[in-house]
């Protein structure tokens, strides 16, 4: 039987190696989600125990093998529309002051994970453009995550019903989407043509994804170390156009981490403005 159990010694191991790789940081006693993600990796690849899978994969032998791992590890569930008010933020104040500026609006989605939040981000333009018709228009959303297994979810665009269930009403299901058969659904080609999607480790360089003027990066940062999460903040200022704005998710905080923003509270929510 294969073993499943790690020691101490090989979870602080793994834990150093990811983190180094991107950026998260797991804590004390997370054996049991280490075990959980990366067990299926055992047998897909093999293997005779976990510990030899974690070991394979701390030493970078294995280039594919670690690849997957950092995969595994790094894949969250996320929902549409997740706290409903940055997309009302978005429609009713950020879209159009950013027409305002008679220039294209870029917006990334950092940390898509499978999809939901850029195509939600896709969804909320097309609706405002329709409320706004003629004010609002050359919107291109750029979305990125580590994870290929991820990326290729993503634009693929289909989802089933326990997925579409998280947070999409039933008229947006009848708006943006189409019928596939076995209960699943994909996103119709006006939304999926708004969206690139792209790899990216936020813990290296954003040179090359250019500059935006709104930025989400909606609960990422609490599996950061406190240092990370500065760098990344302030990379993300920098990748900023002036003006632009930056959102993150409901429990996540920029103090004490950078001083490139202003604070501004939205009633409900709080977003955050580069300084001029």
């Amino acid at each position: 039987m294969t073993a499943i159990t790690i020691s101490d010694q090989e979870y602080r191991d793994f834990s150093r190696f990811l983190e180094s790789q991107c950026g998260i940081v797991l804590g004390e006693s997370k054996q049991y989600l280490v075990r959980s993600r990366l067990s299926p990796l055992v047998t897909k690849f093999k293997l005779t125990s976990l510990s030899f899978l974690l070991r394979e994969v701390v030493s970078g032998r294995n280039r594919e093998l670690k690849l997957a791992a950092v995969d595994a590890m790094t894949t969250n569930e996320t929902l549409w529309f997740r706290d409903s008010y940055p997309f009302s933020v978005l429609s009713d104040m950020l879209l159009p002051e950013m027409a305002a500026k008679k220039r294209p609006i870029k917006i990334w989605s950092a940390a898509s994970s499978s999809g939901q939040e850029p195509y939600s981000i896709a969804m909320t333009a097309l609706e405002t453009q329709n409320k706004r018709p003629g004010q609002i228009s050359n919107i291109a959303i750029t979305a990125t995550d580590i994870s290929n297994t991820m990326l290729d979810m993503c634009r693929q665009g289909a989802y089933d019903n326990l997925a579409l269930g998280r947070g999409l009403s039933l008229e947006r299901r009848k708006m943006f989407f189409e019928e596939i058969g076995d209960g699943r659904m994909r996103i119709k080609d006006n939304v999926k043509r708004m969206v690139n999607f792209r790899p990216q480790n936020l813990t290296e360089s954003y040179a090359l994804l250019g500059k935006f003027d709104i930025i989400f990066c909606r609960n990422v940062l609490i599996y950061f170390s406190p240092e990370m999460k500065s760098k990344v903040l302030n990379q993300m200022a920098k990748s900023l156009n002036p003006g632009g704005y930056l959102l993150l998710g409901a429990s996540e905080s920029l103090t004490g981490l950078t001083d490139q923003f202003d604070m501004v509270r939205c009633n409900p929510g709080i977003i955050y403005k580069l300084k001029s």
